[in-house]
């Protein structure tokens, strides 16, 4: 007999046995029925229903399943998984961020809970002659000959989180916070909305959609640009090809968060899905991408213009290189997005399976611009899982000037790593239109830790930078970070990402930007 024939059959005679007793006996016994009466009406309907076999088959204990199974990834985070083994950020990496943002002691005890033999394992070469550091505000400056307002560039940056992916609250929160520790903001490629003027700098981001400088098609607005670029709070600006969750998608806004608000600040239609066009539409080719370049950095009075992508096709950066060598047009900065980077939704197959990672690809366009004479000329920002001083310097061996970091600085707002950003029901306000959810978020108290976490991280980055001898950021080699490669052999970052171009030249101290090599 069939398992739903059983459990109706069952449910059926023990409705009936309660009628029964409730005509014989007393009214009474009907409250029973409250109970296995839904019940029955539960198991009835799922006999008949074709879309779940498991409730068709258990139209009761299957129930239990399905709850069990929404459950499943609080169970894990809290009850199973180790310290270490979280994804995409384990217990111990979101803990010194916790930590760093409320100024709380972030130091362990009894020794290192990671297998120094696993292969992966990485670490850096100190020295026994340690030195000191007295300025703990490391910065670099974007600007090239072409720029007429260069910028003093903290090493450690809130990367591009829209408003719209994220709440009022936390975007407001980040911005008092870059204004209080002097660092910048990306604003994502949803425009510059009311909450981004709290005081900090920022990165405007131009995508594909060209949300807050579009025409009624969805196209470049020069003038609208024009306006907002010229705005002092616009620090730089960033046009966006590609980013590494989601390599030659587009964004995706779902309808649920494209309030009013966020459609007036976009120029789209509210309450519906917001998917950015995978390309642009003001240039299809690495010529057209320089003189727009060019153009976003005249409108904007000589701002520092740069670009982002996930590097895919290795030979398509390289026709940009050789584009910028031809049209003798440069940006001031690239940033490179590693396809483990993080965003609030995209498919499955786009976020594990394309794009370079971020080490790979960093140490390719490294490579890249040295050979064309480039590299002196432009800065290298990244982004993709940076949250610790040791995340930070690692990216700079390999040739990177600074970063980006978006999941630790929603961490810092109080992010529990629930993985709900693509539902609009974040917990804790952070990644949702909701005003019962945002309004959890204290900004008075989240910016400050934005801003703690900002400079805590920067102080471990520079106690790193003694301890390895390193004076100065031009100082961080790739020779002294290492990984273990298999059960044998450890080698050198050096070795690993720059043996078959020679030594790692470094470029960063030898800035002349007045020609092309």
């Amino acid at each position: 007999m069939p398992v739903r024939n059983l459990i109706l059959g069952i449910m059926i005679v023990i409705n009936l046995i309660i009628i029964s007793f409730g005509l014989i006996f007393t009214p009474r016994w009907f409250w029973l029925l409250l109970i296995p009466m839904p019940l029955l009406i539960v198991a009835v309907y799922h006999s008949f229903q074709t879309s779940h076999a498991i409730l068709r088959n258990y139209p009761l204990v299957g129930y239990f399943r399905y709850f069990l199974e929404s459950i499943r990834p609080e169970l894990r985070q809290y009850f199973w998984e180790s310290d270490t083994d979280g994804r995409p950020f384990n217990r111990r990496q979101r803990s010194i961020v916790y930590q760093r943002a409320k100024n709380q002691r972030e130091t362990v005890a009894f020794g290192m809970q990671t297998d120094p033999q696993t292969i992966g394992n990485e670490w850096a070469a100190h020295s026994i002659f340690p030195v000191h550091i007295d300025d703990h505000n490391l910065r670099t400056m974007v600007g090239n000959s072409a720029c007429k307002q260069p910028y003093s560039l903290s090493v450690f940056n809130i990367s591009a989180m829209s408003y719209g992916a994220l709440s009022r609250t936390a975007i407001t929160a980040l911005n008092k916070g870059a204004a209080l520790q002097n660092f910048a903001h990306n604003t994502g490629e949803g425009g510059i909305s009311q909450y981004h003027i709290s005081g900090g700098d920022l990165i405007w981001q131009v995508g594909t959609g060209y949300f807050g400088c579009r025409d009624e098609n969805g196209y470049f607005e020069p003038n609208l640009f024009r306006e907002k670029s010229t705005r002092p709070y616009v620090k730089m600006i960033e046009l966006k090809l590609s980013q590494g969750a989601k390599p030659g998608h587009g964004g995706i806004l779902p309808a649920a968060k494209n309030t009013p608000e966020v459609a007036a600040i976009r120029h789209v239609v509210p309450g519906t899905d917001v998917m950015s066009p995978p390309a642009h539409s003001a240039f299809n080719s690495a010529v057209g991408m320089m003189n727009f370049i060019q153009q976003l950095r005249d409108l904007s009075d000589g701002k520092p213009v740069g670009f982002k992508l996930c590097i895919g096709d290795k030979q398509e950066f390289i026709d940009i290189c050789q584009a910028m060598q031809e049209t003798q047009i440069m940006p001031d900065f690239i940033s490179v997005d590693g396809s483990e980077g993080g965003t609030g939704a995209a498919p499955l197959e786009f976020t594990d399976n394309l794009g370079m990672p971020l080490y790979d690809a960093l140490a390719f366009v490294t490579t890249t611009l040295i050979n064309f004479g480039l590299k002196k000329h432009i800065k290298i920002i990244v982004s993709s899982r940076i949250v610790t001083g040791f995340d930070i310097l690692k990216v700079i061996a390999l040739g990177a000037d600074a970063c980006y970091s978006a999941r630790g600085m929603m961490f810092a707002l109080g992010c529990i790593q629930a993985l709900k950003c693509n539902e609009d029901v974040c917990p804790v306000g952070v990644a949702t239109q909701q005003p019962h959810l945002y309004k959890g978020l204290n900004v008075d108290d989240k910016y400050v830790r934005v801003a703690q976490f900002h400079r805590n991280t920067l102080r471990a980055t520079v106690e790193i930078m003694e301890a390895c001898g390193f004076k100065t950021l031009e100082d961080v080699s790739a020779e002294k970070f290492f990984r273990k490669v298999d059960n044998q052999t450890t080698l050198s970052f050096q070795d690993i990402y720059f043996k078959s171009t020679g030594k790692l030249v470094n470029s960063r101290s030898d800035f002349a930007p007045e020609v092309f090599d």
